[in-house]
Formats: structure tokens, C-alpha cells, sequence
């Protein structure tokens, strides 16, 4: 796949397909080639991790910083890529539908759009408010040759509002302004994602967490998509574990999975040189 519009005809069928799309996110390009060379067959970007990246929280990267990592990632495989862009980086439809524009013109697969805020106050939009939020993001993702796969987002469970039926009542406002996936991270409980999934009519991805369903039981359930936010990226507690051993004078362990990582870096990286 080279062209933009290949890769996301692909990334749009991935998610009706017979197999669970399990989406990871590298937090660089070299996250990028060694997740392609494992056998996913499409990536996603995490604005944690990728803010980790930078010695920073989430939440702090710009638009410029985040589309620019986004596009370096695409170039990294052939793989759709799909992009955490947050709340689309501006309150207004205006702003978010230009910051869809843009994701189009990095080459992305598919981008997500969240109703949280930003301000710890007041941190999820008014739902209609929202709403209309994806209606801008779906017109520009949608209106040229190639069909960006847009998923809505609905934060209320990451910022303290586990409210299951106003999570639900904004997925479907979100379905109806036209998202193509749905997405609530934060939810835990099975039989809440099969509410969830029984409720809309679109792809549902799912946040693995820790504790949470097997992937067996969230395909079971109906679930299309599940990805994993910043989770590969802050797998830096192993680099915290390996530290405190070399400080502790004994770094066998570090010895084992350094040797594990550059041999997996070293088949991914030689299979796929820089473009």
C-alpha cells in the first residue's frame, strides 16, 4: 500500500473484518517498524507517549508537533496510521475541522477527536456542543476522494464522570454527526462495553486496561477495535527496573532484555530501511 486513499480503504475494512483489530501505538518511528514487523496490520499514534517522548505530559504537545510526528510515523511502514489528535486542538468546529483537513494532508488512515476540554473546571464539552464538533470533523474527513476513518471520542470515564448512559447518549450523538468508530476509554466492566456496543451501529474501540477482558471476551462482546494508548511507550518502567539494577551493581536482567530488543530492532530495522 503507497497510496494515502489504499491505506485507508484497507483501515476502513480492517474494522468490519472477521478478526478482532488490535491497533498498537508507537511513540516513534522506530516503535513504528518494529510494531510493523510483529504482524500488526495497522498503527495508531498516542499523544502520551508521544509527549513522553519530549519529556512532557499529555496534553502539552501543539497541532504542529503532533501532525508532524503523525506523518513521520506513516512514512515509517506501509501500515494506515490512525492519530490521537486529542480534542482537534481548538474548542471550535472550525478549528477541529481544520486540524482534520490537516491530518488528511499528513497522509493519516483515520484520526480521533475527544469532547474533553482541556480544563480541569469544566473538562467535557456540552454534548450537543460536541456534537457539532464531529459534525465539522466528519465533513472535512469525509469530503474528498479519500475518506479519513474518524472516531468520536467520549472522555467522560477518564476525567471523573462514569456516567454510562449520558457515555452512551454521546456516542450515538457522535454516530449521528458521522463517525465512523466510537471509542470511550475508561470503560472496565464487560457487560458495560456489551451496553455499549448493543447501543450504537458503528465499530467500537476498546482501551485495554489492566484487569479488564481478555481480548477473546471483548471480540465475544461485539468489540471491533481495541488499542492501548501510552502503555507501550510507558513501558519505561522496564528502563526504571534496569537502571536501579545497574545501580545495584547486578544487571543480569537488563543483559536478557537488551538482547531480546536489539534483535528485534535488528530484523524489523533491516527489513524496512529508511525511505
Amino acid at each position: 500500500m503507497t497510496l494515502a486513499s489504499d491505506r485507508t480503504e484497507y483501515f476502513r475494512r480492517l474494522h468490519h473484518g472477521s478478526e478482532l483489530l488490535l491497533l498498537p501505538n508507537p511513540w516513534d518511528v522506530g516503535s513504528a517498524r518494529l510494531l510493523a514487523s510483529l504482524g500488526f496490520a495497522a498503527l495508531a499514534t498516542t499523544s502520551s507517549g508521544y509527549a513522553a517522548t519530549l519529556g512532557q505530559l499529555d496534553g502539552s504537545v501543539t497541532r504542529d508537533q503532533a501532525l508532524r510526528h503523525a506523518a513521520a510515523i506513516v512514512a515509517a511502514t506501509d501500515l494506515p496510521v490512525s492519530a490521537d489528535l486529542e480534542n482537534g486542538y481548538g474548542d471550535s468546529p472550525e478549528h477541529v475541522a481544520e486540524t482534520v483537513r490537516l491530518a488528511l494532508d499528513a497522509g493519516l488512515a483515520g484520526c480521533s477527536i475527544e469532547d474533553f476540554t482541556g480544563g480541569a473546571d469544566d473538562p467535557i464539552y456540552d454534548r450537543a456542543r460536541a456534537a457539532e464538533r464531529i459534525t465539522a470533523a466528519a465533513e472535512a474527513a469525509h469530503a474528498g476522494p479519500t475518506r479519513l476513518v474518524l472516531t468520536g471520542r467520549a472522555e467522560n470515564y477518564l476525567h471523573g464522570r462514569p456516567d454510562l448512559a449520558d457515555t452512551i447518549g454521546r456516542l450515538q450523538s457522535y454516530q449521528e454527526a458521522g463517525a465512523d468508530v466510537l471509542y470511550a476509554p475508561g470503560l472496565r466492566a464487560l457487560d458495560d462495553i456489551r451496553t455499549v456496543v448493543s447501543s450504537v451501529d458503528r465499530p467500537v474501540n476498546v482501551l485495554a486496561v489492566a484487569g479488564g477482558p481478555s481480548m477473546a471476551e471483548l471480540a465475544a462482546a461485539g468489540v471491533r477495535r481495541v488499542s492501548v494508548g501510552g502503555r507501550f511507550a510507558f513501558a519505561l518502567g522496564a528502563l526504571v527496573e534496569a537502571a536501579r539494577e545497574l545501580l545495584g551493581g547486578n544487571p543480569t536482567a537488563l543483559f536478557a532484555r537488551s538482547a531480546l530488543g536489539a534483535e528485534a530492532a535488528q530484523a524489523a530495522f533491516a527489513a524496512a530501511p529508511p525511505p
